[in-house]
């Protein structure tokens, strides 16, 4: 278990490493945490879902993952032999870590999945569906509801698997959590498990960090710690002497790693908007902008433009921040209209619209796809009533049911910047709250959009306007499909695989001989 003393000490990353490196070693490894909260979430196979071959995802991409799923009718006209995977939602990096892991992706490795749709209010989503009984629950009440279920996931985990490599959640030393902590200590007891306790050292204090929150441990808990990891090293090694081995007396755990700094591993970020790195040789071939609005989710999609020669991705929260950009993307909310809300109140409407009536180009994904329209219509009260953008002529009815599918679609005859997908198949997945149509009056009056990507069952999932610069899609992924990469960019992208084939070397080289390999060695008989 990799355990934290502050939230962003490193958990997920390390977590993911492990999932490989034991992985290469010929073991059967899972992933695991318990409650995640986060609003970047991929669609994976369900509890009980049926072994139907469907819709999948190339696995060369970033949204690589199984074949398998719960079939549903398509959604619209087409053959009844057509169809998209229909599953379950978890945080995106128990997503990651379970290909790094080489297993299929499934609920039971993320059984409870915080979404905030509020500073005080999240979306409770339990074994990948949304519950709303949870939801409305006060929020101490729901572990005795929701530990059953966390436990026999892992349970089922540890007993089909040789490693679990479970993540924990901001700090186990959190004492005013610990009467209803279901996502640490609990944890650890449950399964016995051999933990780490990282911390990042670039913050400072990191010694003092790992021996609080040693010592706000139980006795008893303080056994399992087997290593204390300082991540984000930069500097002389040699320089920490004596601090580890003061901290080795004072606790008796040693400091089995310390890893260097790290900013371009390419793993996606689950939390925070993504590192990039200043792109060399003076300016930037091309800038992307995508709008940053407070609900923004699934932001790790956009990794793979991290990753492109010459382009520059920038993360726009005022009208400055999208000046002289190529490219403006509106990506997906968990709240779209308190987001479009947002938009409004910084003046990045106008700048959106300005962008998008020069010619420029403008894409929007699923929330930002709704965001794009005429209108938002809520008669279930889930997000909210208001006027869109404007610049599709289009209206997004907000539904009880949340569409979860992994869907491979493709594009028609696209006009502007966009024509280089024109006939280009991609795979992704869907994530949204609404479905969306043609404004009816709008398209009397012979404003009609586009439609520009159709899924496998016939359902059109995207649409453009007129002048060929504005585009919306439902499909979540576009930019970790290699094929698309290739005909936007002309850039081949590192895949998911070399990327946590590059984790586990780092770990491997940084970690001390043999205690990788000890930690998943089997425990005695009896213990």
């Amino acid at each position: 278990m990799v355990l934290g003393t502050t939230s962003g000490a490193g958990k997920s990353w390390l977590a993911t490493a492990l999932c490989r490196y034991y992985a290469r070693q010929g073991l059967k490894v899972a992933p695991f945490k318990a409650q995640n909260m986060s609003n970047n979430a991929r669609v994976v196979q369900g509890e009980g879902r049926s072994d139907t071959q469907c819709a999948t995802v190339g696995a060369e991409g970033f949204a690589a993952g199984p074949p398998q799923g719960e079939t549903r009718p398509p959604r619209g006209a087409g053959s009844d032999t057509q169809c998209a995977t229909v599953g379950a939602e978890i945080g995106s990096a128990q997503y990651f870590q379970a290909l790094a892991a080489r297993a299929e992706p499934d609920a039971r490795m993320n059984p409870l999945l915080l979404k905030p749709e509020a500073d005080t209010h999240s979306q409770v989503v339990l074994m990948g569906q949304v519950s709303a009984e949870l939801t409305a629950l006060p929020w101490r009440e729901r572990g005795p509801r929701v530990w059953p279920q966390i436990a026999a996931a892992l349970d089922a985990l540890r007993a089909e698997n040789d490693v679990v490599v479970i993540e924990g959640a901001g700090s186990p030393a959190e004492i005013n959590l610990s009467d209803c902590d279901i996502v640490n200590l609990r944890v650890a007891r449950h399964a016995g498990a051999r933990c780490l306790l990282v911390t990042d050292i670039d913050r400072g204090g990191a010694f003092a960090h790992l021996f609080g929150t040693w010592a706000l441990l139980p006795e008893a808990d303080c056994a399992l710690i087997h290593g204390f990891v300082l991540n984000k090293f930069r500097g002389d090694p040699a320089l920490l002497a004596p601090g580890p081995q003061m901290l080795h007396q004072l606790t008796g755990v040693p400091t089995v790693a310390t890893l260097p700094m790290w900013w371009q591993h390419g793993l996606p970020e689950e939390d925070g908007v993504l590192h990039t790195a200043p792109v060399p040789n003076g300016a930037p071939a091309r800038t992307v902008a995508v709008i940053a609005w407070p609900r923004i989710s699934n932001l790790d999609e956009f990794q793979p433009l991290c990753n492109v020669p010459g382009l520059h991705l920038k993360w726009a929260r005022s009208p400055a921040d999208v000046a002289g950009a190529d490219w403006i993307i509106l990506p997906g909310s968990k709240n779209t209209v308190q987001d479009l809300a947002w938009l409004r109140a910084q003046g990045l409407d106008r700048a959106v619209a300005a962008h998008a009536g020069a010619g420029h180009p403008v894409l929007g994904i699923c929330g930002g796809l709704q965001m794009l329209g005429e209108a938002l219509i809520d008669p279930q009260a889930i997000d909210g009533n208001g006027p869109g953008l404007g610049l599709l002529p289009l209206v997004t009815l907000f539904e009880a049911e949340k569409a979860l599918s992994r869907t491979t679609a493709r594009f028609g005859e696209l006009a502007g910047v966009w024509g280089k997908l024109s006939g280009v198949s991609v795979s992704g997945y869907e994530i949204h709250q609404g479905q969306t149509a043609q404004h009816p009056a709008m398209a009397r009056s012979g404003d009609v959009a586009r439609e520009a990507l159709q899924a496998a069952g016939g359902e059109c999932i995207g649409w453009q306007n007129a002048a060929g610069n504005v585009l919306g899609l439902y499909l979540h992924g576009l930019f970790e499909d290699a094929t698309v990469m290739q005909a936007l960019f002309g850039a081949h992208v590192p895949t998911l695989d070399s990327v946590f084939d590059g984790l586990a070397d780092f770990i491997e080289q940084h970690f001390e001989p043999g205690v990788l390999d000890a930690l998943a060695r089997p425990l005695p008989a009896g213990d």
